[in-house]
Order: C-alpha cells, then structure tokens, then sequence
C-alpha cells in the first residue's frame, strides 16, 4: 500500500509537469498543503523533501519552496532503472527492442564488461518512452554470463531491471555515469522522431553487481526536451568530476 506522503508527491509532480506550478512559482505553505490534503505537517514535509531530493523544488529554512524545474528529473543521488524513476514521477515507462543480436566482444567492450576479447555478447537496441513518448534509445552490450536471461525477456518489458531480479535475482548495486551530447543520427532521429543532428543528452554507463562483477555497460541516448538530470553534492561529498570530453 502507497504511504500517503507518497501519493502527495505523485501528485504534486503532476501538477509541476502540467505546469499548475511553473518554474520560479513558489508551492503554498505547509499548512496550506496539509489543509488541502488534509493530512498533517509532517506528512507535507516527507512528500517535499521527495522532490527537493529529485532537483523539482528549492527549499531554505523559512521559506516557501520554489518550483526549480518543470521537466522530469533524474537524480544521480541513487541508482535507479528508467523503469522505476518513470513510476516516481507518475509517469508510464514503456520499451521497445528495435535490434538484438550476439557479437563477439570487442575492444572496448572487453574492457568495460572485463571479458576476453571475442566472447560472445550480446548488443540490444532498445527505444524507451515516457506515457507513449519515445524519450530514450539504449543501445546495451550485456555480458556473456546474463545475456541469455536478458535475450529471454519479451522484447516490450517495461523494465529489465526488475524482471532480470524477479528471474535471476540479479541486484544492479553501482553504477559509473559519463555525460556528454552528441548529434543525433539518422537512425537516432528516426526512433526519437526529432531533427537530423538535433543534440541529444548521451548517458554512458557501466553497471555491476555488489561485488563490482560487470552486468552491462551502454550508450543512452535521451531527447533533451523530455529529461534533465540532477546531481546533489556538497562540500563533504562530491561524487560529481570533471572529465575532459573524449
């Protein structure tokens, strides 16, 4: 059962992303919040503290909290599938497989997944969207060891990562981001119906086990228009480093 704070969240995204509140407006008192939902302060305040956490709201001591970004947000503060994230803004993860096929694995992927050069991988395609939207191309090299349990799964799961759990019981625990943009190609435009060369927001990204064995390393693509990311550091912990553009 959801806990109250949380569908106060749901909804409170909602309405951020139907613009009811837009970017620089600010969100009524607690007050006026638990009044309208009729719950308590503290109830408000665990549903706003979800989206300060997501980079959605400002909040300073005293102050009504400020609308910071009207788009879905996604934060680098934990690891989460596209699948789970899509669901805590209220929104429907869909996925598609364009092409899936084994490869023997090259350099890079070598490297990456820590295999010999050669072993058989395998290379899937796949196109996500947001309530229908296509937002996203996934272009994923899976290590030898699990791509037989991902090529088993129905080329229109919501989420791998959860059926890969529920199947084998595998738990994505870290994850290695590097972010950049690139043009989109032929194919890319084609897939996320936007122009030739339009930019996109490139995600490059390994996964692995508790005990750092690879699962996957890939190659995001996402429609600029549709997702930002947020990453929360301070002076005390800083996992955010300049890297200079390969």
């Amino acid at each position: 059962m959801t806990a109250r704070h949380e569908e106060i969240a749901d909804e409170l995204r909602r309405a951020i992303d139907r613009e009811e509140y837009t970017v620089g407006s600010r969100l009524p008192s607690e007050s006026e919040l638990a009044a309208h939902y009729g719950v308590s302060r503290g109830t408000v305040r665990q549903a706003v503290a979800a989206l300060t956490a997501e980079g959605l709201i400002g909040s300073r001591q005293g102050a009504r909290r400020v609308v910071l970004a009207g788009r879905p947000n996604q934060s680098f503060a934990e690891l989460r599938s596209f699948a789970q994230w899509a669901r805590a803004m209220g929104r429907e993860a869909t996925g598609r497989v364009v092409t899936q096929e084994y490869r023997p694995a090259g350099h890079e992927d070598a490297v990456r997944l820590q295999l010999a050069v050669g072993v058989p991988v395998l290379h899937v395609l796949r196109v996500r969207g947001l309530d229908g939207e296509p937002v996203l191309l996934e272009r994923t090299v899976y290590a030898d060891w699990i791509s037989p349990a991902v090529e088993a799964i129905e080329p229109d799961c919501a989420s791998v990562t959860q059926r890969l759990y529920d199947d084998t019981g595998l738990v994505f625990a870290y994850g290695e981001h590097v972010i950049d943009a690139v043009a989109s190609g032929a194919l890319d435009a084609e897939l996320l119906g936007v122009r030739r060369t339009s930019p996109l927001l490139r995600v490059r990204r390994v996964t692995t086990t508790r005990e750092g064995r690879p699962v996957e390393w890939s190659d995001d693509r996402y429609r600029p228009d549709a997702v930002s990311f947020s990453v929360h550091n301070s002076i005390g912990n800083n996992p955010l480093a300049r890297k200079r553009a390969e």
